[in-house]
């Protein structure tokens, strides 16, 4: 038997993107693990529209090949068919890949089940509490450590090749910004102005990150070059200016303010100029992210107390609260823009959360220990 559940995590994915209703296993009419097994016919009773079958067979000491098919029920055609080569650590990975591929025949868009995420955890009491920033796979299995600190980790955010990630840390009693490889570990201090180092975020070309700093006496998003760390301002506002975000096309960048009274999304050219409001729904909407094809914002939206996630489409202005909780928190679009991941309250403490874009499909991801904060989604690598 294989370690891991291939089947489970494939069913799982397709589930979570909320285009998908895969049969639970007690209904299935038959377990072909071949082609030549399948009867059509059968499967058109439980209108059935595809199906895939696999198979996973050892082929060396921790070594497996993993085989999966997919057939068009209605006109008895394959449409894909493949084998992987596969180590006992692999398996998930492979599995992943294989829902990427599924989700691409049946949709015509690229699939994000293979890509990762990163998240900040925090455990223990409050006099010792444990800070760590963590990479794990987009189901949030796999969860690898970046980094540990007993000082406060926040704002982790992917660069555009999905190699390191930028984030504050207050392990010197500051917030600092860093960036790290997430491979290698390697990283270097890229902010540690007097006051706020706050919120990076990479530009799409990785050439530059956006910033809230205080260094001139007020909260303002600045935009430094990473090769020469020069520094550009971009707001200038007695208000508070925070949390910015590019646009895919890097001409652009969305960020939080309250200079209107209560905190809004604002854009504002990246060579800098007026910043316009974008946002009127309700009194708090905050923390935005962009999708991949820059049509959407997701938020947090404050309402009667309860703090949700919504979707602005940007062309129409059409809004839609999109989760049901009342602590939700810090949204971040997959890297095909169909699903969106968060974090949330579950009794009394923080975990992360999937949602469909069109907020039908909602999700909890595997449990980690202690509280989890500020999940991001990577782009592609």
């Amino acid at each position: 038997d294989a370690p891991e559940n291939i089947s489970a995590i494939i069913s799982a994915d397709l589930a979570r993107s909320g285009r998908f209703a895969p049969l639970p296993d007690q209904d299935l009419v038959a377990h072909p693990t071949d082609g030549a097994q399948v009867q059509f016919r059968n499967w058109r009773m439980v209108n059935v529209d595809n199906l895939v079958i696999g198979q996973v067979r050892e082929t060396g000491p921790g070594q497996y090949a993993v085989q999966f098919q997919l057939f068009d029920v209605f006109r008895s055609k394959q449409l894909a068919g493949f084998s992987f080569p596969a180590s006992r650590e692999d398996l998930r990975r492979v599995a992943h890949h294989i829902s990427d591929l599924i989700y691409e025949q049946l949709t015509g868009e690229r699939g994000a089940f293979n890509t990762r995420i990163a998240y900040i955890t925090s455990t223990g009491s409050t006099k010792n509490r444990t800070h760590t920033l963590l990479v794990a796979d987009s189901d949030g299995h796999n969860p690898q450590t970046i980094l540990k600190s007993s000082q406060p980790l926040m704002s982790p955010n992917w660069s555009a090749d999905a190699k390191h990630v930028a984030y504050v840390s207050f392990e010197n009693k500051a917030a600092e910004i860093y960036e790290q490889n997430v491979a290698s570990g390697a990283r270097q201090k890229v902010a540690s102005f007097e006051g706020i180092n706050g919120a990076p975020a990479w530009s799409p070309d990785n050439r530059r990150l956006a910033l809230t700093l205080s260094r001139d006496g007020n909260a303002e998003i600045y935009v430094m070059d990473l090769a020469s760390r020069e520094l550009k301002r971009l707001t200038n506002n007695a208000a508070i200016d925070t949390e910015p975000v590019w646009a895919p096309d890097g001409r652009t960048l969305y960020f939080t303010s309250d200079r209107g009274g209560s905190a809004q999304i604002y854009r504002i050219d990246a060579a800098g100029g007026q910043a316009r409001r974008v946002t009127f729904d309700g009194k708090y909407n905050a923390g935005a992210d962009i999708s991949p094809d820059g049509r959407k914002l997701a938020m947090v939206h404050g309402a009667g107390g309860k703090y949700r996630i919504a979707v602005q489409d940007l062309e129409s202005g059409v809004f839609q609260v999109v989760t049901e909780g009342s602590q939700d928190e810090s949204p971040s679009f997959s890297p095909n823009g169909s699903m969106i991941i968060y974090a949330t309250g579950a009794g009394n403490r923080e975990v992360l959360a999937a949602v469909s874009v069109d907020g039908r499909f909602r999700q909890q991801l595997s449990l980690t220990a202690g509280n989890v904060r500020e999940p991001v989604w990577s782009p592609y690598d």
